[in-house]
């Protein structure tokens, strides 16, 4: 792999001065016809909600843990995007796609056995829908994550605390896991939100990531809005499940799993964010 590039945070900070990091908005839903910056957004006729999350800079990583975590190391993201509030829900998904795929049904709960590809495809349909409505904003499309703006938007963005996990160093508090979840998914949004208002962003299932995993890229990212669109076999997951311990459930955990592999640990969350290409396959 060629040398890390890289580029000057402190130039490139400036970028986002002016667009400040209060997160005051996100209580406040747009009212036009389109998402606004700055401002919480719900998908008319379908209800999933989005979460706008400003720009910044955090610490990327953990020096704790496994490899493929390290190093710790500093990212811009320079753009607001919009995060999902919620995991997808079984109906959303099924409003979208058409069918329900999920082993345990429940109308809130998570939408699961997704693999990465018919995630993929999912954000693919729900951008073509608003288009087609006229309520995409310019250079926008609903899209997977990429692994950095997932771990941003977990750690609370610039409003983190710091935790171990989203929102708390309480695994029971924010996250269903193996200790707590009776062997099942859970309907959304029933722990505590971390600090941006989103919820289960640890446990209750996977969240497919767009990026192909590499265990050294992690650690030789770009600076600036970081995303592995080279071709790997893999492609990551984030959050832990509701099977395992809390160490699946920590904010840098990642894993890498084939494309078409479909699982009930595994669904999606989807966010509305700048324009990105799909990784090689």
């Amino acid at each position: 792999m060629n040398a890390c590039p890289v580029w000057p945070l402190a130039a490139a900070c400036m970028l986002i001065a002016a667009a400040g990091t209060a997160q005051e908005a996100n209580v406040t839903k747009s009212t036009g016809s389109v998402p606004a910056e700055g401002q919480a957004w719900s998908v008319p006729d379908l209800g999933m909600e989005v979460v706008f999350v400003h720009p910044g800079t955090f610490q990327m990583g953990s020096t704790d843990n496994d490899d493929d975590e390290k190093p710790v190391h500093m990212v811009l993201i320079s753009r607001g995007f919009w995060m999902g509030k919620y995991e997808v829900t079984q109906t959303e998904y099924e409003a979208v796609v058409g069918v329900n795929p999920s082993s345990f049904k429940g109308a809130r709960n998570p939408v699961e056995l997704v693999s990465w590809t018919e995630a993929v495809a999912f954000c693919a349909k729900l951008s073509e829908r608003e288009r087609a409505a006229g309520r995409l904003p310019a250079g926008y499309e609903y899209r997977l994550p990429t692994e950095a703006e997932w771990e941003y938007a977990a750690r609370g963005g610039a409003q983190s605390g710091g935790y171990t996990y989203s929102g708390s160093s309480i695994a029971d508090e924010v996250a269903w896991y193996g200790d707590n979840s009776d062997a099942s998914t859970h309907p959304v949004g029933q722990k505590k939100a971390n600090e941006l208002g989103l919820y289960d962003m640890g446990g209750n299932v996977w969240e497919s990531c767009l990026d192909g995993y590499d265990e050294k890229y992690y650690g030789c990212s770009p600076s600036v809005d970081p995303a592995n669109t080279r071709a790997t076999p893999f492609r990551v997951w984030r959050g832990g499940s509701w099977l395992g311990a809390s160490g699946g459930v920590r904010l840098a955990n990642r894993l890498g799993s084939w494309p078409d592999n479909s699982y009930n640990i595994l669904g999606v969350r989807a966010c509305l964010a700048p324009v990105i290409a799909l990784p090689s396959k």
